[in-house]
């Protein structure tokens, strides 16, 4: 039998009134609080196939040699120069910084059905997805991010202790019937299709991006339909979610193919994105053509990154002029100018190897701004 709580002790619910310390609507509200990923205890992930169909076969193999091996030193040491230069950034612009845990990546773990090593905690982007002063931890496909929501949790209980929301959507078993046997990535003359079945829904939040009321989306080897339809119907008739094509033949995430900057410009990539098979509501909008990426000389960073060549679109707004730009994609920085942004040069270009650039790297947990419709 339980027995009443005495008066003297303290309760642990926020009070009616407290302000979320979680509040972001859009991907253009002046910055206030962000997440930034870690590089500590990072591991090559799974030859999973559903990690290995993103990338070339022979990159593939080599993934399976030294999966669940730590990064050489020669790949860290660089990235985490860069990235400690990000966060002096952004805390010099008054934002403030959080981080996960550290983890030991390394460590096996298991299921009932499977077991696998970790990878790194390096894009909060991927496993969180902030809508208005909700945080949902995601489904992700991937076997070797299972647990990665983990390092957040001292975060994620100190934001719902202070009155945010949180929700984690169903946890995903990832057995073989989630995967197409026999998957071969399409070629450009061959009809769509993807790694996924819809055994059960996935998704991983860096396919989506937000403007307000609206979301945008991109189906892709790690979001399949079925988890566009859970979030669908978990964020309800307030929300609507557009589906963006995309002529990518191995799409994962939507921020080097689609993103809005503030409200009416959107910058798309012009070799995944044809601006006439937008959305109608979108066609009222400034459309911002991706110059095309600086090239980049280190043939390492060729052999090691796990994204396409498309980063210079990888871009963090600080409001709706400001923007964190990769400093190597001078052709970006100039663009932006010409659009009437002010580009904050910043070097991030050996974050690559661990996932992507400025905006992967970070999670914006609270903008100052309200919830507003942007589109028709």
């Amino acid at each position: 039998m339980c027995s009443p709580r005495s008066s003297s002790q303290p309760s642990t619910d926020p009070p009616a009134t407290q302000q979320s310390p979680v509040n972001s609507h859009n991907e253009w509200d002046p910055l206030e609080e962000v997440v930034v990923g870690r590089l500590e205890g990072a591991t090559i992930p799974s030859d999973h196939p559903v990690v290995t169909c993103n990338v070339p076969t022979w990159a593939g193999r080599l993934q399976g040699l030294a999966a669940g091996m730590r990064y050489p030193s020669r790949l860290i040491g660089p990235a985490q120069d860069e990235l400690d230069g990000l966060v002096e950034l952004l805390q010099s612009l008054g934002i403030t910084v959080r981080r996960p845990e550290p983890v030991d990546h390394k460590r096996r773990f298991a299921t009932p059905d499977w077991s696998s090593r970790g990878f790194c905690n390096t894009c909060p982007r991927d496993s969180l997805l902030v809508i208005g002063d909700e945080i949902i931890e995601t489904p992700m496909a991937w076997p070797c991010r299972y647990f990665e929501t983990h390092s957040y949790r001292r975060l994620l209980k100190d934001y719902f202790r202070r009155g945010a929301r949180w929700t984690s959507a169903p946890k995903p078993q990832l057995t073989d019937e989630l995967f197409e046997p026999e998957f071969r990535t399409p070629a450009e003359d061959e009809p769509m299709r993807y790694i996924l079945t819809e055994f059960e829904p996935v998704f991983d939040a860096a396919d989506f991006v937000r403007a307000g009321r609206d979301l945008f989306v991109t189906r892709s080897n790690v979001t399949n339909r079925m988890g566009i339809d859970w979030l669908r119907r978990h964020l309800g008739p307030e929300y609507r979610i557009h589906e963006i094509a995309s002529s990518c033949r191995t799409p994962m995430h939507i921020d080097t193919t689609f993103m809005p900057l503030a409200p009416g410009k959107l910058l798309i990539n012009p070799t995944y994105v044809n601006p006439d098979d937008l959305p109608e509501a979108l066609r009222s909008w400034d459309v911002l053509v991706a110059p095309e990426p600086d090239p980049i000389d280190e043939r390492l960073l060729k052999v090691t990154s796990m994204c396409g060549k498309w980063l210079n679109m990888n871009v963090l707004m600080v409001d709706e002029k400001r923007v964190i730009a990769e400093r190597h994609h001078t052709g970006m920085l100039r663009a932006l100018e010409r659009w009437g942004f002010e580009p904050i040069p910043c070097d991030l270009l050996h974050y690559a190897p661990f996932g992507g650039s400025f905006h992967c790297a970070t999670l914006d947990v609270r903008r100052r701004g309200t919830l507003e419709s942007y589109l028709p």
